[in-house]
């Protein structure tokens, strides 16, 4: 048994949340920086271009990536073997993402009714998962969403009978839908299988896998190198203002469902996806 106090749990969730939102993950600088190469059109270069020296200036001067610093997501995987001290968990991922949007100066956009609107003034609460998992290790993924393009997800109930046709074309819908609004290039996320509430985790969690990892899966594997290629030809590009950029990843999980279901999620990320992972 290891025992973690309720203050280091803070103290990471944090610097996650200021790291999260200053400073993009190795992967997508990666792939815009690919992107920009492989871009066709002169304008959606130009755009590309325009980004990685938006996302550069972020970083020197510690400003936020983008302005909407998001809803604070966190995926925590606690060993089994593992004693938290000091307080509740739950209470030490709030402090955390409090003393983050606080310190780090970011935008409080959390309403604490989804009806009445009163802001809480520090972005919390959390939207929390919890895993339990082998060992005494606790890995934390702090994931800030912002709601330009958590507007434009989906969730499609379909029939057995629509097959693996009918989960391109919903994520292919989805896609096309969003166009713009999403702040293009995406990151797409998908969830197949499970439960309605199942199949949108694993397509929020799918966002949080590196863009350059495939699926271990070979059908999955092929369906994520399809739909990008299809929706690479859209042509909704860079901002939305032409190219073959649309998206720069589409990660997919999948999960055991019921003999008469077939959920589909799609999770749209903008350009930054941003997600942080530490393990204490």
């Amino acid at each position: 048994m290891r025992s973690i106090h309720v203050d280091e749990i803070a103290e990471a969730i944090k610097e996650m949340c200021i790291e999260a939102n200053h400073f993009l993950s190795e992967d997508m600088k990666s792939a815009l920086g690919e992107a920009a190469k492989r871009e066709e059109s002169p304008l959606g270069r130009q755009i590309l271009g325009q980004l990685e020296e938006n996302l550069a200036i972020a970083s020197e001067d510690m400003i936020p990536i983008c302005q909407d610093t998001g809803m604070t997501v966190v995926f925590l995987e606690v060993g089994q073997e593992v004693h938290v001290e000091g307080g509740l968990l739950t209470d030490a991922v709030n402090e955390g993402v409090r003393r983050g949007y606080e310190e780090g100066l970011l935008r409080k956009s959390v309403v604490r009714d989804p009806v009445f609107r009163e802001n809480t003034k520090d972005n919390t609460p959390a939207v929390i998962y919890y895993d339990i998992v082998a060992g005494e290790r606790m890995r934390i993924t702090v994931a800030p969403k912002g709601f330009g393009s958590e507007n434009m997800s989906r969730v499609f109930m379909l029939k057995p009978a629509d097959g693996i046709e009918g989960v391109k074309n919903a994520v292919f819908t989805a896609v096309e839908d969003a166009g713009p609004n999403a702040c293009p290039p995406m990151v797409i996320g998908v969830g197949i299988g499970g439960t309605f509430e199942k199949c949108a985790l694993m397509a929020k969690q799918a966002l949080t896998r590196p863009v350059n990892c495939r699926s271990e899966i070979p059908y999955v594997r092929e369906l994520e190198e399809e739909l990008l290629d299809r929706i690479n030809r859209t042509g909704i590009g860079p901002g939305g203002l032409g190219g073959n950029t649309t998206a720069l990843a589409v990660n997919i999980n999948t999960y055991p469902t019921h003999i008469a279901g077939l959920p589909v999620a799609v999770n749209i990320c903008c350009h930054v996806n941003r997600h942080c992972v530490r393990e204490l």
